[in-house]
């Protein structure tokens, strides 16, 4: 009986591994078969969506799309909400009320939320959870419950070139320039000039840059070791194993 036993374990055990496997292999190609391109744009229009940019699937909320337009060469994570407008099937005017622009990154679960105008710069790059609007609600009226008071708008932009840390919120009116470094967990409002990094809830700048005196404070740490001059895409192919290729490039000789 113990033998039975021991041999029915063993099935069942096996049957988990073979039925794991199935389930990601089957979700990676969802995953695969669910993201959106221009080649591959699903049910969304939207107004740009440039070559060698991809969506990736599950995707967060995305409505308005043709009011939406995004670069190429970008890459926006899972569950990442991008919105125009209060609500779907509204005609919003003509012309895009957000636009992110090419080489930029969105991290998973953040949510880019336009109203008026949001404007990200190329090569703009967020960590995870990040959450960027043009829009914030009344409170001034106290016989009317918050959310029915009528809203205030004020356009955004983030310079090209910025990071924008993991749990960073951009409120609206906030207009960042160049090359901006904001902290994780951050809350950004009003002007922050090309060259800054800035921390803290609200944000205050904490370093920025002098073309005399260089970043002040002084930066503690060495600067990271550049890629050596005449390195090829294959040799950083094989060192760091990212697929290096643009889009229709085919695959080189073995």
């Amino acid at each position: 009986m113990s033998i039975v036993r021991a041999l029915l374990g063993s099935v069942r055990e096996r049957s988990r591994r073979a039925a794991g496997r199935a389930v990601h292999r089957g979700w990676r190609w969802v995953q695969e078969a669910g993201a959106v391109s221009n080649r591959n744009p699903g049910p969304y229009r939207f107004g740009e969506l440039g070559d060698g940019t991809k969506l990736a699937f599950p995707l967060g909320t995305v409505f308005n799309e043709q009011w939406i337009t995004i670069g190429p060469f970008s890459i926006i994570g899972e569950r990442v909400t991008i919105s125009a407008g209060f609500l779907p099937g509204l005609d919003l005017g003509p012309e895009p009320i957000v636009r992110i622009g090419g080489g930029c990154v969105i991290g998973r679960g953040s949510h880019i939320v336009g109203h008026q105008q949001i404007v990200l710069g190329d090569d703009v790059w967020t960590g995870p959870n990040v959450y960027i609007t043009d829009q914030a609600h009344e409170y001034r009226d106290t016989e009317l419950p918050i959310g029915k008071q009528w809203p205030r708008n004020e356009p955004v932009s983030i310079g090209a070139g910025s990071w924008i840390g993991t749990g960073a919120v951009i409120l609206p009116g906030a207009r960042l320039g160049r090359n901006v470094v904001v902290a994780a967990n951050s809350v950004v409002s009003g002007e922050v000039p090309d060259f800054a990094v800035v921390a803290g809830a609200p944000a205050r700048q904490v370093r920025g840059w002098d073309p005399e005196d260089g970043w002040q404070p002084p930066i503690r740490h060495e600067a990271p070791r550049p890629v050596p001059d005449g390195v090829t895409a294959e040799q950083l192919r094989a060192l760091v194993g990212w697929d290096l290729r643009l889009p229709g490039e085919p695959a080189p000789e073995a």
